[in-house]
């Protein structure tokens, strides 16, 4: 037969237990789990950091390769184009030097720097070297020739095209030439200044803009012309803006750059 104990009162001296002292023989409780919704919003919190961290790398690498890369290109373009005519400059005057205008489109070969282009609008001292070509590899290092146009000062139609942005941004102006305005194309032995007459916005496939006569295929050419072409708009490229220009003078390299190139852009 069990022993019946009275039950134990605790002094008033002595609490049941210290103040903030565990109540479980001297363990702590270890704190409950995180719920899952909890968890869940913090795995979004993660996830959202890492997006505007990548958002943030991504910014900064296209305002280097939009900016700072690109300065760098029109800069090696510049560089080249100044090249150029230096080396064109040192040819002796009696020596052997590239024909005033060559017979055929035919005489320059995919990839050949053939021609300077200098357009005042675009700056004071804006220059580009015209490579034979229209695929990236040509438009990267300049302005590129549609292989099968007229080449500077033929008869027919001299079309070029250039980026709009990156790559050097060569034609990223196109849509503030104004009709009026010259541009000019320097040979080994001639410099032929053309007047832009027009402009206009066209579907990437409107290649008649490039035909000999420009906007009338099958038209046989009587005057030489030259057309530019770019990307459009500035930020796109679902169609092109298109400049015509007709030609103004022509005048031997040796005679310095024409005085049409030289004058003040308004």
């Amino acid at each position: 037969m069990s022993q019946h104990h009275p039950a134990t009162i605790p002094s008033p001296r002595e609490p049941a237990s210290l103040p903030g002292a565990p109540l479980d023989g001297g363990r702590h409780r270890a704190p409950a789990g995180r719920s899952r919704a909890e968890r869940h919003r913090l795995g979004l919190m993660v996830v959202a950091e890492l997006v505007l961290t990548a958002s943030a790398l991504l910014l900064l690498y296209l305002g280097w390769y939009l900016v700072v890369d690109d300065h760098a290109v029109a800069a090696d373009q510049h560089a080249a184009a100044t090249r150029m005519l230096r080396e064109w400059d040192a040819l002796p005057a009696s020596g052997p030097r590239a024909p005033e205008s060559p017979s055929a489109p035919s005489d320059v070969e995919v990839g050949d720097r053939f021609a300077v282009i200098r357009v005042p609008r675009f700056g004071d001292d804006w220059l580009r070297p015209v490579i034979e070509g229209t695929s990236t590899a040509q438009l990267d290092e300049g302005v590129g020739h549609y292989a099968g146009t007229a080449l500077p000062g033929q008869v027919g139609n001299f079309s070029v095209a250039g980026h709009r942005l990156t790559h050097g941004s060569a034609f990223t102006r196109i849509a503030e030439l104004e009709v009026g305005d010259v541009v000019g194309v320097r040979t080994a032995t001639t410099w032929f200044v053309y007047r832009v007459t027009s402009s206009e916005i066209v579907a990437p496939g409107d290649v008649q803009v490039i035909a000999p006569v420009p906007d009338a295929p099958g038209a046989a050419p009587t005057e030489p012309v030259m057309t530019l072409t770019s990307c459009h708009p500035l930020y796109g490229s679902s169609e092109r803006y298109v400049v015509h220009a007709s030609l103004l003078a022509s005048a031997p390299a040796s005679d310095g750059v024409p005085d049409e190139l030289r004058a003040e852009v308004a």
